[in-house]
């Protein structure tokens, strides 16, 4: 039997060892790797804003637009920067805790991130009334007609 990687010990089920609720929560999670090359830049650009919101440095809106102007197939990078910052900001002042999201390089998505790759496809299939009701659900009424907008803006960039 071998012990798992955060230190409980294994249970077998059927002569196989089960995960550890943070192993099998993290493996239920979308890793980057499965968006394309659009959601990817955005999902980088939503954790560099984060970053820039909870540290108050400004290095990481720097490092967002450096990011966004090295990233390819963008047109407009400081319109895509703007635009996922927008989204940020209206997300935050409406929700009654802060998002969280992981730190740029990591692989894998915390569950806001998660919804706002959700949300960012769902805008680019162009399904308006799917769209409505996944921010309704994300944000709840009070923000949803500016989330929707921002979120379509961003889809569009």
């Amino acid at each position: 039997m071998l012990h798992d990687t955060c230190g409980s010990a294994p249970v077998e089920t059927a002569g196989q060892p089960r995960l550890c609720p943070l192993q099998a929560a993290l493996a239920a999670r979308p890793c980057v790797e499965s968006y394309d090359e659009f959601s990817r830049v955005a999902l980088s650009l939503f954790r560099f804003i984060g970053a820039a919101y909870t540290t108050g440095a400004s290095d990481c809106w720097e490092a967002a637009y450096r990011f966004a102007d090295e990233a390819s197939g963008i047109a407009d990078s400081p319109l895509l920067v703007a635009r996922a910052a927008a989204l940020v900001r209206i997300l935050r002042s409406g929700r009654p805790c802060e998002l969280c999201f992981m730190p740029p390089s990591c692989r894998r998505l915390s569950q806001d991130e998660a919804e706002l790759m959700r949300l960012l496809a769902v805008a680019r299939r162009n399904q308006p009334g799917e769209l409505e009701s996944i921010v309704c659900q994300f944000v709840g009424n009070e923000n949803e007609i500016a989330t929707t907008r921002a979120v379509n803006a961003l889809a569009l960039c």
